[in-house]
């Protein structure tokens, strides 16, 4: 998955780079060389842009995984915890 978003992050940088042309120098590269904006061709390259826009939003959030909110923690998982005046080397299993 990490190939796919690098990928899809080169994609949207080229993309970027055509619509820098556009808007300095009103030329549209892939306008082109696919033959015209409206053009199968080109709707179809804008069209790859703009997904490998929407995979790279996952840059914008590097920590969060795809758990959808879920915690991969044990749910009883404070109860194991030790007091915090209690240490670890002399506590004992509880019975």
């Amino acid at each position: 998955m990490n190939i796919l978003k690098k990928i899809a992050l080169a994609i949207a940088i080229i993309g970027a780079l055509n619509w820098g042309l556009v808007a300095f120098i009103g030329f549209d590269l892939v306008a082109d060389l696919s033959g015209g904006r409206d053009s199968g061709l080109a709707r179809f390259l804008y069209g790859i842009v703009a997904l490998a826009g929407i995979i790279s939003l996952g840059y914008l959030f590097p920590g969060e995984r795809d758990t959808l909110g879920r915690r991969e923690t044990d749910e009883l998982s404070w109860q194991y915890r030790p007091a915090a005046d209690i240490d670890e080397k002399n506590r004992t299993a509880p019975d």
